[in-house]
């Protein structure tokens, strides 16, 4: 998230350090190239500026704004590397400088590196703590480190401060979801199969629009607590909304049956159903219980949503249009996410996270003649993002060209080992090209994501390709295995797609 105004006043900020010290007696010479230098900033002609500050820096060394000023043109026209080594000598002449840990900060996020923006960021705050712009990149950064428990901290405060910015909504949205996730990811580590965590699930399948898998859940859920409130209310609404009014109302009549809660022995649910969502997630950020967990799972869950309503109220934005690309990407809707994406460049069309996020959603929908073009950009101005070698080799792959796509995915998986997506594309084009062995490493690697067993399938052929038997009838035996599985898992989602009377 990034505030191009706060660019503009952090340059006004420079100019009055350096406009100050010329009027210090330096001589007509470097004010007029100043001059220059802030006129092609303020016309967008930042490696102009840059080489103009340059020559300023060189005349006079010891001149924090104008090394200031440097490092800005150098961010603004993308060497965020050169521009973080001027942040940092101005800094050695003046420690306490905000504007110089702000930059420095933000150049970090520019790099991918939010754990080291952390600091610079925070010591800009501290030094204003009205800063806005210094309190939205800190809380960019803590989210993308998911410390979302921070990040919400510094949305919230930003919110109060700007309650019209659509940033300050949605990363305190965002960040509502990731605490929403986290305590449903330690409610699964504790009670994998309690009524809590199959009533979780439901809701999830519920707003993706898969009203049978829901039902399913929450009829085991049910069965694991039949007093457990709501649930029938839900499965009544799942009746209504697959056209059984009379089973609904079925449904109906037990939830008003069962009896309100006892506010001494559950106050976590009573907190929830009279709207309490920051007290409750406070009480239950002391307890480590199933219940605990899943209170704090809906309460989050509430509190977002609040803070998506609010951005929706707002004109038209960009924030917006990201919200809805990455609600329609959970659901599978990637053409979709893609349009929302576009709508959202509309708007910014220079902001690089949107054209990244309008790249991968055209990636996801399998348009790769569309994407391409569009990967090919922003791998130039990213050469060493694990991502984006992937998506755009796999693209490549894809469209036929494994020759060309193995060095940039030979680049995703040494980038970003983890990736193991990545390696399974690398493997596909070393097969594409004959070149079994070289492709076998990678297949491993991916195997940890085989869901239908197709990875163990072209890992067994590449055995018998290379001459190894044994491992490839080991291999084979493992992919059958893999596949009857599958095929249980296939017969056992059409029998949950079946709604079935109360």
């Amino acid at each position: 998230m990034r505030l191009r105004r706060g660019l503009d006043c952090l340059l006004c900020a420079c100019m009055f350090l350096l406009v100050a010290g010329v009027a210090r007696g330096q001589s007509e010479d470097p004010a007029a190239r100043a001059q220059r230098a802030k006129q092609a900033m303020s016309a967008g002609r930042f490696e102009e500026a840059a080489a103009i500050y340059r020559e300023l820096v060189r005349a006079l060394p010891h001149n924090p704004g104008l090394r200031l000023n440097l490092g800005l043109a150098l961010h603004s026209a993308g060497h965020f590397r050169e521009a973080i080594g001027q942040f940092q000598a101005v800094l050695k002449q003046q420690p306490n400088s905000g504007p110089a840990w702000l930059m420095l900060g933000m150049a970090r996020l520019k790099l991918g590196q939010p754990a080291r923006a952390i600091t610079p960021l925070e010591r800009a705050l501290r030094s204003d703590p009205k800063n806005t712009i210094a309190r939205l990149e800190l809380a960019d950064a803590y989210l993308s480190l998911g410390w979302a428990a921070e990040a919400a901290t510094h949305f919230q405060r930003l919110s109060d401060l700007e309650p019209s910015n659509p940033k300050a909504w949605q990363g305190l949205g965002l960040s509502y979801v990731v605490l929403s996730r986290q305590a449903f990811s330690a409610l699964e580590k504790v009670a994998p199969e309690s009524a809590y965590m199959y009533v979780l699930l439901a809701r999830s399948r519920d707003a993706q629009n898969r009203p049978p898998s829901a039902f399913a859940l929450y009829r085991q859920a049910l069965a694991k607590s039949p007093g457990m409130r709501g649930v029938h209310g839900a499965l009544a609404a799942i009746y209504q909304k697959t056209d059984h009014p009379d089973w609904a109302a079925i449904e109906e009549e037990r939830e008003r049956q069962l009896p309100p809660p006892d506010c001494a022995s559950a106050k976590l649910e009573c907190d929830f159903l009279a709207g309490r969502y920051t007290e409750l997630v406070a009480a239950a950020g002391l307890l480590s219980t199933p219940e605990a967990y899943y209170w704090r799972a809906r309460a989050y869950g509430e509190l977002s949503l609040a803070a998506f309503a609010r951005l929706s109220q707002m004109p038209a934005s960009a924030e917006m249009h990201e919200l809805m690309a990455e609600a329609y990407r959970t659901q599978g809707h990637h053409r979709q996410s893609a349009q929302e994406w576009g709508e959202a460049l509309k708007l910014r069309p220079q902001d690089r996270r949107l054209q990244k996020g309008l790249a991968r959603a055209l990636w996801l929908d399998r348009d790769f003649q569309v994407a391409r073009p569009r990967l090919e950009e922003l791998i130039r101005g990213e050469p060493e993002s694990g991502d984006l070698n992937y998506q755009y080799g796999d693209t490549l792959v894809e469209l036929g060209a494994a020759e060309g796509a193995i060095p940039f995915l030979e680049k995703a998986v040494q980038k970003s080992p983890g990736l193991l997506e990545a390696h399974a594309s690398l493997a596909r084009a070393y097969l594409r090209l004959d070149r079994a062995e070289q492709a076998i490493p990678h297949l491993k690697m991916a195997l940890d994501v085989d869901e239908t067993g197709s990875f163990y399938y072209q890992l067994a052929r590449a055995y018998e390709k290379t001459g190894q038997q044994l491992l490839a009838k080991q291999t084979m035996q493992r992919f059958n295995e893999i596949s009857k599985t599958a095929r249980v898992e296939r017969q056992r989602f059409f029998e949950e797609r079946q709604i079935t009377p109360p």
